[in-house]
């Protein structure tokens, strides 16, 4: 045991390995997956379809097995062989569902057919795809225009989602929120502000020539193994990996790679971090602080003795402004706040700078324990003028790098998936399209949230994704869902979200993405876009769950027929019937992303769409990239207070977003429940509580809102103090709705301010026999 109560985290739980087949295995046993094989083969690969899961780089020359754990997990699990029929709703009210566990709900299998809710029995009853779009219709029509709410997660394809976005426009309103909301949006608002550029800078084969990588918030093992590969290449050829992160993840400390005969037969694991430092929840900005400090103190020494500096003098005159203010910053930060705030040592962060000095080439990797903070837009401030410093942005072998979730979250934003309406080329659409776009700021995510609460939003369309189960304060939102007057669902298999509807309720099963697609006799693919902007077409092969699905495409243009007046230019059963037509509306609309699109959509590891800040272009207000001075030393919106702790969601090795495969959080050494709270051992002992016992988490906020998770057993776990862990979506009721990103509005779940308390409770809330 460390000095500060820490466990040292079990040596034996590696990343990939036999641990990797196994899970995979499990769940193939579970699902009794049809076409598996074959599909499988073909996940990643050009002329296959592209893994719904992560939005991790397709690449070029690909593995012989081009997937990892969670992409086969994400695939077994819709391709299972069980099915969720009209005569199971039929035995099973929407009350008695909603006292179902997550994971039980998503096991009844495939959706089959379209239903809709029905008041007096209280179930979702079987309609035709017809009656379904004219009950949308007649309730979209009662409704003005601002009522109403485009949801979309980010599994749904660029033609989906371009659809999708001109259906919501032609109706009235910019209300598109969509999964970006929740996780990534401060990158889009925070990198938009400082480089020009909403998305990473880097591209896949970045990877290959890099000297460094600096790595915050963001766990690979669990939400993008594929990128274990790339991580341990780099490691081989001398890169060294500088991860910051409260918890000591696996996937970031031992890899085995399942496609290396050798490491699999040995049991013998690639290291993969050169030096792993344990943050505080918050703590990044004073951690960067910390590092630009040494740099600026290094440089200055170099000089002095008459020796090249260490900052890159030509690329911050050039291509930089606002480094004389910031460096100040840095000269006049205190050592003892930087480590108070940071959890860090100053010969830690020192170390960790040296290795940035004497590195060419440095990428900056990034996910959502950087970002999802009050504050998470200044601590990607401090990332970028790390950088900056040595002209690490927009070179081979250097920049920065979010990993994004969704396959293709990122792909709806350049496609018009926007509540921003700058974002968006109206005046081209009101060209192509002959109406009136919208001018007007559409809602967030929290503003959807808002405007449920008090009444202004009235209608919720959900293009896939489990919106309800994910959103801050689940318990509250929920009560006022049921006031809704229209709630329209498409997906692939039943989540908590379907259960709490609206007065007016449809549930509408759609295709996914790995199934054949066939529109008039004549097979259909889509695109997506991944982290490093490439995009790649996509086209299934497996049968169909059932004859009555639809795809997301035919689904949008179906109800946008169904709902808009009609019009020669809005053509929409066409474009829902032959996507390439829809591919050539977004080449007329984003030509320079999108040249060629039909033409080059199958390029073996995609297109790239481009990036000026890539190419060293900054379009902000000056014209070149900022440094930015934090105005606070801690992400956090609340600070420390006694018996105040502060919590981090977090994703099992089970999961992917809200979708529960199972109970093994095997990365972790974790087996059974996820009705658990970790905790650091000598935060336990000061709480008067022992390992096993069983408490619940309550809000420290200081709004005097009570909200509460009860029934959580305590875990001891290698935790900084005064943190503890829970487990996403189970510990949503606990972040306030109001508590987010102050600039993009994203929830701030990586830092939540709780107390931890005995509970009443004899056993924990949920147990897995």
């Amino acid at each position: 045991m460390a000095d500060d109560g820490r466990d040292e985290q079990p040596e034996e739980h590696v990343s990939g390995g036999w641990g990797s087949v196994s899970g995979m295995a499990k769940v193939f046993a579970r699902e009794r997956p049809d076409h598996t094989l074959s599909t499988l083969w073909r996940q990643n690969k050009a002329r296959g379809f592209m893994c719904t899961s992560c939005a991790w780089g397709k690449p070029a020359h690909t593995h012989a097995f081009e997937f990892c754990e969670n992409g086969a997990k994400s695939t077994i699990w819709e391709l299972t062989s069980d099915r969720c029929t009209p005569e199971f709703f039929s035995a099973h009210t929407l009350t008695e569902l909603r006292t179902w566990a997550d994971y039980d709900l998503e096991m009844t299998g495939r959706l089959t057919e379209p239903m809709r809710y029905a008041t007096d029995s209280d179930t979702y009853v079987r309609c035709s795809w017809e009656e379904a779009f004219d009950g949308i219709r007649e309730h979209l029509r009662a409704l003005q225009a601002p009522e109403a709410v485009f949801y979309a997660s980010g599994k749904a394809s660029l033609e989906a989602s371009y659809l999708y976005a001109l259906l919501a426009r032609v109706y009235g309103n910019n209300n598109l929120p969509d999964s970006s909301n929740m996780c990534h949006e401060t990158t889009s608002v925070g990198l938009k502000k400082v480089i020009g550029s909403p998305v990473g800078t880097c591209v896949l084969e970045d990877f290959e020539h890099c000297d460094a990588i600096f790595y915050f918030g963001q766990n690979p093992g669990t939400n993008s193994p594929r990128f274990l590969h790339p991580l341990q290449e780099a490691v081989k050829r001398g890169c060294k990996i500088i991860t910051f992160n409260p918890v000591r993840e696996a996937g970031l400390l031992h890899f085995i790679n399942p496609q290396n005969p050798l490491q699999m037969v040995t049991q013998t694991p690639t290291e993969l971090s050169h030096m792993y430092l344990q943050v505080r929840p918050g703590g990044d900005i004073s951690a960067l602080m910390g590092m630009c400090k040494r740099v600026f103190h290094r440089d200055e020494a170099e000089r002095a003795a008459g020796r090249e500096g260490i900052l890159d003098q030509a690329f911050i005159e050039q291509h930089t402004a606002g480094i004389d203010a910031f460096r100040q910053a840095a000269e006049t930060a205190s050592w003892d706040a930087i480590e108070a705030h940071s959890g860090l040592a100053r010969a830690d962060l020192e170390a960790a700078a040296d290795v940035y000095c004497e590195a060419s080439n440095v990428i900056g990797v990034y996910g959502m324990g950087l970002t999802q903070h009050v504050h998470g837009s200044q601590s990607i401030g401090m990332l970028v003028n790390l950088l900056l410093l040595r002209g690490n942005l927009g070179r081979e072998g250097a920049g920065i790098s979010p990993v994004r979730g969704h396959s293709n979250v990122q792909g709806q934003r350049t496609v018009g998936i926007s509540e921003k309406p700058e974002l968006v080329p109206l005046d081209k659409l009101a060209e192509m399209f002959a109406f009136d776009p919208p001018r007007k700021k559409g809602r967030t995510t929290v503003e959807v949230c808002e405007g449920v609460r008090d009444g202004s939003v009235r209608a919720f369309v959900s293009l896939g994704g489990n919106f309800v189960r994910a959103i801050p304060e689940q318990n509250a939102m929920e009560n006022a869902w049921k006031e809704l007057a229209l709630t329209v669902y498409v997906a692939t298999k039943l989540n908590r979200s379907h259960l709490v509807h609206g007065k007016a309720s449809y549930l509408l099963p759609c295709l996914a993405r790995s199934e054949q697609d066939m529109q008039g006799g004549v097979p259909q693919a889509v695109s997506i876009e991944d982290s490093f902007s490439h995009i790649h077409g996509s086209m299934g092969h497996a049968t169909p769950a059932s004859p009555h699905l639809r795809s997301e495409p035919s689904i949008v243009a179906g109800i946008a027929a169904a709902v808009l007046p009609s019009h020669p230019k809005r053509p929409w059963l066409i474009w829902g019937a032959d996507y390439s037509r829809v591919r050539t509306l977004i080449e007329e609309t984003y030509p320079e992303m999108f040249r060629d699109y039909e033409a080059r959509m199958f390029h073996k590891g995609g297109f790239y769409r481009g990036n000026p800040a890539h190419e060293r272009k900054w379009e902000t207000p000056s014209g070149k990239a900022e440094f930015t001075t934090p105005t606070v030393s801690s992400a956090l919106g609340v600070g420390d207070a006694p018996g105040r702790f502060h919590l981090i969601t977090m994703r099992s090795n089970d999961q992917f977003n809200t979708t529960i495969y199972g109970f093994s959080d095997r990365l972790r050494g974790l087996e059974g429940s996820r009705a658990i709270v970790l905790m650091n051992r000598q935060d336990v002992a000061d709480q008067g509580l022992e390992a096993g016992d069983v408490v619940a988490l309550a809000s420290d906020a200081g709004d005097g809102v009570e909200r509460e998770v009860d029934g959580l057993t305590v875990t001891v776990f290698d935790l900084p103090r005064g943190c503890v862990g829970g487990y996403y979506p189970e510990m949503n009721p606990l972040v306030p709705l109001w508590y987010h990103d102050q600039a993009s509005k994203t929830p701030a779940a990586k830092g939540v301010p709780v107390r931890v308390r005995r509970s009443a409770r004899a056993a924990p809330l949920t147990e897995v026999v």
